[in-house]
């Protein structure tokens, strides 16, 4: 019963979101003394795990489609806990996903789950696996049944408190649900301390009207960044208008942003609204905006000096009101030195500029995201299941990625396809091991051909040269690893053995993706 005294201490203890559900799904592993725990929210069709015990890391990128999972299905569809026998032929979504059998086929196994009411609106599932037979009996299902009204009360201590968070912030509840119902091509998917920090960062600037220009390397995703601004806006009920101007013809990038009246130029026969009246009173985000023209960059500062926009042609002035955020993967500070960007327009843009960090500087959120790419390329391929091998997740945390979350994206999909064309059996797990990766033929992260004259730098298990920081935590983990092989997995004498503290341990396992 002290997990039940946890969970309800927890409620008076005012926790971070993220925190407290892993929390829960600690406690419900810890009182059914099982192999790992999940616990999913529903987004729509899809439930995706928001805090996991007993599960690889990229387990918490996954997306499971409810209609393409038939356990994940029954258990939703009854307010009742669901078991599922060890015999039962029904796929399980984490096949190859428990942390003691990644890679692998679960063995014969006991596994039941519950789904989740908030105010009597479906939340989600909670699901349980153990490894061994008859774990989960009738005591134990009645054990879930009440146990479960315990979970849902402390995930809704949790919303209140992100409610109450928005509220302060100036935004209602809406904002909120916003937020939630933002998911597949806009969901941001990490937990690393570096993209929290710049999430409630956004979040924060995102309730002002202040011009933001989102920097970053090509491939970071700074078009998923630019929704979340603006959904966690006052102006989310209004609409997002995307310009990239990279691709627009300097003698079309005047109409397509100003619009123009009929006759203005041969092939006008009608009035046509730019891009500017389109996003009123709402957001005009303006990707690759450093590839602009000079001669648009003019009008563009007065549009946003004013709030006065003139379609091509047209004698008078219109008022529009329009919040910009900017996006570029160049140095603009350069291009206005070397007069291929306006300064006035660079300073007006970038009021609060906001740096997206590279994909290798977020540590383990590349096995998240790369879950999210697995199940979206299982789905495509009809591929039972689609896993990483563990040296496989050694060269992905270990890569420099110069390409970034792009990058990723298409090597996961280079991969699986790879496997499926060298015959791999679709009704069987598939695993994706190194040479599959292909990250031995991509260039080295300096953009240099290694010579005679370049000393070998150590490498991941598909070949790709390691920078000094990337040796030094794939050495770690090998050293964590052999400890923790030594010990029986046992964390606490693993911890004595390599000299640090217990909690310093679990810390950096987890920095470094183990956990």
């Amino acid at each position: 019963m002290e997990n039940h005294y946890a969970i309800f201490a927890d409620l008076a203890n005012k926790l971070p979101h993220a925190v407290r559900l892993q929390r829960v799904a600690s406690a419900v592993r810890q009182q059914f003394q099982c192999g790992a725990v999940g616990l999913l929210k529903l987004d729509g069709e899809t439930l995706r795990p928001v805090a996991a015990e007993g599960l690889v890391r990229e387990a918490l990128g996954r997306r499971f489609e409810i209609a393409r999972h038939p356990r994940l299905a029954a258990i939703m569809a009854s307010r009742a806990p669901t078991r599922f026998e060890p015999g039962s032929t029904l796929p399980d979504p984490y096949d190859g996903l428990l942390d003691e059998h990644q890679g692998q086929p679960l063995p014969v196994h006991d596994c039941m789950g519950i789904s989740l009411h908030i105010e009597g609106r479906p939340w989600g599932a909670l699901t349980l696996d153990a490894l061994h037979r008859m774990t989960f009996d009738d005591a134990a299902r009645m054990e879930l049944q009440r146990y479960a009204l315990m979970v849902e009360a402390a995930i809704r201590v949790a919303e209140l408190e992100q409610e109450n968070q928005a509220l302060r912030m100036g935004r209602g509840n809406a904002d909120v649900s916003a937020d939630e119902s933002v998911v597949g091509k806009t969901e941001i998917i990490g937990h690393s301390k570096v993209l929290q920090r710049l999430l409630h960062e956004l979040d924060v600037v995102a309730d002002s009207e202040l011009p933001v220009l989102l920097t970053g390397e090509t491939g970071v995703g700074k078009e998923l960044f630019a929704h979340r601004l603006h959904q966690h806006s006052r102006r989310h009920g209004k609409p997002m208008v995307h310009v990239n101007c990279a691709a627009l013809p300097e003698s079309l990038a005047e109409s397509e942003l100003f619009g123009h009246v009929k006759g203005a130029f041969s092939g006008a026969t009608a009035d046509r609204p730019g891009r500017f009246e389109a996003a009123d009173g709402g957001t005009l985000f303006l990707d690759e905006v450093g590839e602009l023209p000079l001669s648009i960059q003019a009008k563009l500062l007065r549009a946003l000096q004013n709030g006065e926009i003139q379609r091509l042609g047209a004698d008078r002035t219109l008022r529009v009101d329009v919040r910009v955020i900017a996006a570029t993967n160049r140095h603009l500070g350069n291009s206005v030195r070397d007069g291929h960007f306006r300064a006035d327009l660079y300073h007006r843009l970038s009021v609060y500029p906001a740096l997206i960090p590279p994909l290798r500087e977020r540590g383990s959120d590349v096995l998240e995201i790369a879950g999210s790419f697995l199940e979206q390329n299982r789905s495509r391929l009809g591929v039972r299941s689609l896993r990483l091998a563990p040296a496989s997740e050694e060269a992905l945390l270990a890569y420099d990625w110069p390409g970034n979350v792009r990058e990723l994206e298409h090597v996961i999909s280079r991969a699986a396809l790879r496997a499926v064309s060298r015959g791999a059996d679709r009704a069987d797990i598939v695993t994706l091991e190194p040479e599959l990766l292909g990250l031995d033929v991509a260039a080295r992260p300096d953009g240099q051909p290694e010579t005679a004259g370049n000393a070998p730098l150590p490498a991941t298990a598909g070949g790709t040269p390691l920078s000094l920081k990337n040796a030094m935590e794939a050495c770690q983990r090998q050293t964590i690893r052999a400890a923790l092989d030594r010990t029986q997995q046992n964390w606490a004498e693993a911890a004595r053995l390599l000299k640090l503290d217990a909690s310093n341990l679990h810390k950096l396992a987890r920095r470094l993706g183990i956990k």
